[in-house]
């Protein structure tokens, strides 16, 4: 589900050069749901093709819940598979009370309206159509929309690519924490995990303060950075901090490339976050899908799955998160078992799974 700024869409040509806007890349096999409030773009989904059975039963209850009045629908694929689930979807839409205004299916660079009544306005060969040089994939631009070739390039941009120079940077952290707390968990001091806490927590704002300005993390910095995050109490300050500044997703989708990849299951999850409060849950899934293969049972990992899975709006959740001073509040002062999960990683064990 992908939240739009203002676009005006006044054509199906024009339609099809928004798509791949809202939804991050130019989509294949793919079924894209666009909402309306009123004359407003409201939001935007999609869906793999074919779907699985009961999968498109989500999407009138989400339509529902967002004020979706009106709806689009486009398929892309051959005409079998895209029928199918063009038609599925506009019952449902239909039955829930939002009025579908246009059908699409694209393939190889024509579309076909199944709104349409004659075969004037669309001929059985369909009609071409150029999503890179309409001026509403100028405006999606200006607004600061990417699309990507394909979802395998959006896959890319979270995928490992760590060379040497960080690597050693990472061994050279954990050799100097590895030190500094030699020691099993449960005799790490209180005033010990005090003052990792104060540094993980004045590191995390230091970071978003410098992508923010667009600055970059050294080596030694940002691993630094990821192995504090092993600390819940630093992860959920950044947590806390998310806004919609771009310095979220730059930073944590940085981290997320260049951490350890048994370690990057926090900052993959923060990205998660980040994209899923930016409406790119396409980028939120695959955050997910790092964290979870960094460690299966991370927990902030599964809840934000849970919320894409049942296609939750990100304002269910900003209302129930707590500020940096509820943390302190519910938390209480650091204390010596909050280091478990770091000791765990730097002693080269499984997860704590604490996360």
């Amino acid at each position: 589900m992908t939240t739009t700024p203002k676009l005006v869409l006044s054509s199906p040509a024009d339609i099809l050069a928004a798509v791949p806007y809202l939804v991050g890349f130019h989509p294949a096999d793919s079924l894209v749901v666009i909402g309306f409030a009123g004359a407003a773009l409201q939001l935007s989904t999609r869906w793999d093709l074919p779907p699985e059975p009961g999968d498109l039963d989500r999407l009138a209850p989400l339509f529902v819940r967002e004020g979706v009045t009106m709806a689009v629908l486009v398929g892309y694929g051959p005409e079998p598979v895209v029928d199918s689930a063009v038609l599925e979807a506009g019952r449902l839409l239909e039955e829930a009370g939002v009025r579908v205004t246009e059908a699409l299916r694209a393939e190889d660079g024509r579309y076909w309206s199944y709104a349409c009544p004659t075969i004037v306005c669309c001929p059985d060969e369909g009609l071409p159509y150029d999503p890179v040089s309409s001026p509403v994939a100028a405006e999606a631009v200006v607004h600061g929309l990417v699309a990507l070739p394909d979802r395998g390039s959006l896959r890319r941009t979270v995928e490992p690519s760590a060379g040497g120079a960080m690597r050693e940077a990472s061994r050279r952290v954990a050799a100097d924490l590895r030190a500094r707390l030699a020691r099993p968990p449960g005799q790490v001091s209180d005033a010990v995990a005090a003052e990792f806490v104060a540094g993980g927590l004045a590191r995390v704002r230091a970071a978003i303060d410098l992508y923010g300005s667009g600055g970059r993390l050294d080596d030694r910095a940002a691993a630094r950075l990821g192995f504090d995050l092993a600390i819940i109490r630093v992860r959920d300050e950044a947590w806390a901090l998310l806004d919609d500044r771009d310095a979220h997703l730059a930073l944590w989708k940085d981290l997320t490339r260049r951490l350890d990849p048994l370690h990057v299951a926090p900052a993959a999850s923060l990205l998660a976050a980040a994209a899923w409060r930016s409406g790119d849950c396409a980028l939120a899934g695959m955050a997910v899908e790092r964290a979870l293969e960094a460690d299966g049972a991370y927990s902030m990992a599964h809840l934000l799955r849970e919320a894409l899975v049942h296609m939750l709006s990100p304002g269910s959740l900003l209302d129930r998160m707590p500020t940096p001073e509820d943390l302190d509040a519910e938390m209480g002062p650091p204390r010596g078992c909050w280091l478990g999960p770091l000791v765990t990683w730097l002693s080269g064990e499984p997860s704590a799974r604490a996360g």
